[in-house]
């Protein structure tokens, strides 16, 4: 089973946690931002399905296929919930407008209020009120001119009430279209909801016969041993076109042997090797480690280099390839997204893109290759994975 396990590692990288609930008060540019690349990793997805078609049919063909439909709808699950968060975000900041406006419009209520009420003390006569003495024309001009202005701010409150009016139909308009754009983006998520429960029990399904079967499990292991050869063919043609461009690093790459930093922070997942199926007792051979570690955790190149591959290959899914020089090269496998493209020029340290999810969990391939040979990338590292 443990065999199994590290056989099924294999399949492309998915997008993490669909079920976790997500932030209600997240701000708009950052939702607008994890769309974004939402999108863009469901662009990989489906560039990996259609590369999927140009494969012949076989056990890992049809994992790979039942696992990336399974990360799809998972994606556009993730995605309804992203636009809900979106809308009712939308929906806090009108309500958040509305209230403001219903206020604005009480204060000046009550202004207006208090202004006909010291109008209204003047009397029957109003202005006249002061004609009677002579020596109280000027008080009268006075209070005239005072009058006429509180008539001018009166105008302008009711003039402000009835704009703040419109203002206010118009956030109700925009409230109905939000709440009912809500409405759509939930019935879209429990559909996608629907759509992943049924992945999920196709998936374990396929998996639960695939732990049975010998000969598909022999099947298997054919398949990935033709895959790693495949693998080896194009990193030899890529080592003979980047010879013209070789990079020159300013510290040979066979110098920093045992003290490479780490790729990525996690934990020994699958060792570098031959390992042996404990049931049916064929061999597998890990030709880097496995690294158990956090979905979407910071891959980071661990010396300088050139990018010359930065795409999804095969079942490794999305796959970055540095040329450190000297014949050196290391591969960072089953990630959820990458952060370079080819011919890029990283640093020691520099991103290469994020953990992808695989059957067993998220999950980083890591490989050390003179060459188009491979080496244990623990005995590279500084500081090893356990």
């Amino acid at each position: 089973m443990k065999a199994l396990a590290a056989l099924l590692l294999l399949v492309p990288g998915g997008f993490g946690d669909a079920q976790a609930p997500l932030q209600g008060t997240a701000d708009s540019n950052q939702l607008k931002q994890r769309l974004a690349a939402l999108q863009a990793r469901l662009g990989q997805v489906d560039q990996q399905l259609e590369g999927l078609k140009k494969r012949r049919k076989g056990v890992m063909v049809e994992l790979q296929g039942i696992s990336l439909q399974r990360d799809r709808v998972r994606a556009q699950l993730e995605g309804a919930r992203l636009k809900q968060d979106e809308a009712q975000a939308e929906v806090q900041r009108i309500t958040a407008d509305q209230a403001k406006i219903h206020s604005e419009i009480e204060k000046l209520r009550k202004d207006l209020r208090k202004q006909v009420r010291l109008i209204q003390a003047q009397g029957e006569l109003g202005e006249l009120a002061f004609l009677p003495s002579p020596t109280g024309f000027g008080t009268y001009l006075a209070e005239t001119r005072y009058l006429d202005w509180w008539r001018l701010q009166e105008r302008k409150r009711i003039s402000q009430i009835q704009r703040l009016q419109g203002d206010l139909a118009l956030r109700e308009t925009e409230l109905k279209a939000v709440l009912a754009r809500l409405a759509t983006e939930e019935q879209e998520a429990a559909r996608f909801q629907s759509g992943l429960s049924l992945n999920e029990e196709k998936l374990q399904t396929f998996l639960g016969g695939l732990q049975q079967d010998e000969q598909a499990q022999k099947q298997v292991q054919a398949e990935l041993a033709e895959e790693s050869i495949q693998l080896e063919r194009m990193l030899g043609n890529l080592i003979g076109k980047s010879k013209s461009e070789a990079f020159e690093a300013p510290v040979g790459f066979a110098s920093l042997r045992g003290e490479l930093p780490d790729p990525v922070d996690g934990s020994l997942a699958q060792g570098f090797g031959e390992h042996l199926h404990p049931r049916f007792h064929t061999k597998t051979f890990q030709s880097g480690l496995l690294i158990e570690a956090y979905i979407g955790a910071r891959v980071s190149a661990v010396a300088a280099g050139r990018v010359i591959l930065a795409e999804p290959y095969q079942s490794y899914g999305p796959i970055v390839i540095m040329d450190h020089g000297g014949g050196w090269f290391t591969l960072y496998t089953h990630l959820q997204g990458t952060a370079v493209t080819k011919g890029q020029t990283l640093r020691q340290g520099d991103a290469v893109g994020t953990v992808g999810e695989t059957l067993d969990g998220p999950r980083l391939g890591f490989e050390v290759r003179y060459q188009t040979k491979p080496e244990d990338p623990n005995k590279w590292l500084k500081k090893k994975y356990r």
